[in-house]
């Protein structure tokens, strides 16, 4: 991907596939004045952006990727909208390959909050529940604008206090979450006596078109820090049949590797956390994070691209956190954007 003259972008992809061409159709309705272009063959995108617009929409995503790959990017762009967005996204709400609804819901709005992206119209709801391959979930995601964001200092996580968690199940045994929570609880309670894990069992069409369970654990600290762990049952006639109790024991050990890597945000947050610290004003802002994951370093080579930033990285060794492995403290100086397009009442 490479900038040119005229703030166009050129893609060139291997092959073009139909959850890419949703995406592209999702960008689309959220801006005013895109221009899209793909060539005959599918291998070269042509695309020069238009304003953040916003407002109220629907999207129907691809089954081929879960609504969170959809949703990473709206969390990213929607606080610098001319209107509030509020969009309703139908498509797969939890499988094994892209962040679920539960975990954006639990761990990327109060991060967002953090940097002054709050209010009553900031929430993710789900209405229905959808496992691949067919899906036939639904979400609402609503976000209010901002001119500009605040820099933070978000250096010390904190001790854990409380785990909680979601074990859902769709269109199979309701015992199932059950289940899956008690396994959870077998590991999770050597650990801490704070822990509660809701089940979601969601009948008729609230539970989509396809069978299957999973389980979205989050550990808080008692800093506001929340980290973040999930897995799903594989999908329907693909792959070994998995047991409710491996699941609950897997995904509470993923929760427990999680917090061992520990940083004030989560893995799979790391990137927006970045990017909302290079959109904030020009003053210094501060996190400090676990090890960076291939998609954050990846990320970082696209934010000197894009906005000339580099980050201060500074390496925090086991034995001077006293905690879990090695930490990174990312700083740096925001660009000091404003959204000039945000409506004035």
């Amino acid at each position: 991907m490479k900038s040119g003259k005229g703030n166009f972008l050129i893609l060139s992809v291997l092959y073009s596939l139909d959850f890419e061409a949703s995406f592209i159709r999702l960008i689309d309705k959220v801006t005013n004045g895109s221009r899209i272009e793909i060539n005959q063959t599918g291998t070269t995108l042509y695309y020069q952006p238009g304003l953040l617009y916003g407002g109220s929409l629907e999207h129907d995503c691809s089954p081929s990727r879960g609504i969170g790959y959809y949703l990473e990017s709206l969390l990213c762009l929607a606080p610098f909208m001319k209107h509030p967005l509020k969009i309703v996204l139908r498509g797969v709400t939890n499988d094994q390959v892209d962040p679920s609804v539960d975990v954006l819901k639990a761990t990327a709005l109060p991060l967002l909050k953090k940097f002054g992206i709050d209010g009553e119209s900031l929430e993710i709801k789900i209405n229905r529940r959808g496992m691949p391959p067919k899906g036939g979930g639904e979400i609402v995601f609503s976000c209010p604008v901002r001119k500009v964001l605040q820099p933070v200092q978000f250096t010390d996580p904190g001790k854990i206090k409380r785990i909680r968690g979601t074990a859902y199940s769709v269109r199979v045994s309701p015992q199932m979450a059950n289940r899956m929570v008690e396994s959870a609880r077998g590991i999770l309670n050597k650990f801490l006596p704070d822990i509660y894990i809701y089940t979601d069992h969601m009948k008729g069409v609230s539970s989509g078109k396809s069978p299957g369970f999973g389980m979205c654990l989050t550990a808080e600290t008692i800093n506001g820090t929340i980290l973040s762990a999930e897995l799903a049952s594989n999908p329907q006639g693909q792959g070994e049949a998995v047991l409710p109790e491996e699941l609950g024991q897997s995904c509470a050990k993923l929760l427990l590797e999680e917090v061992y890597r520990g940083g004030c945000v989560d893995s799979t947050n790391q990137s927006l956390a970045l990017l909302l610290m290079t959109l904030g004003q020009r003053d210094v802002s501060k996190v400090l994070l676990g090890p960076l994951s291939p998609y954050t370093i990846e990320f970082l080579r696209h934010l000197r691209s894009f906005f000339q930033i580099m980050f201060k990285i500074e390496t925090k060794t086991t034995e001077e956190e006293h905690t879990g492995g090695e930490k990174v403290l990312m700083t740096c100086v925001g660009i000091g954007f404003h959204n000039l397009s945000k409506t004035i009442r």
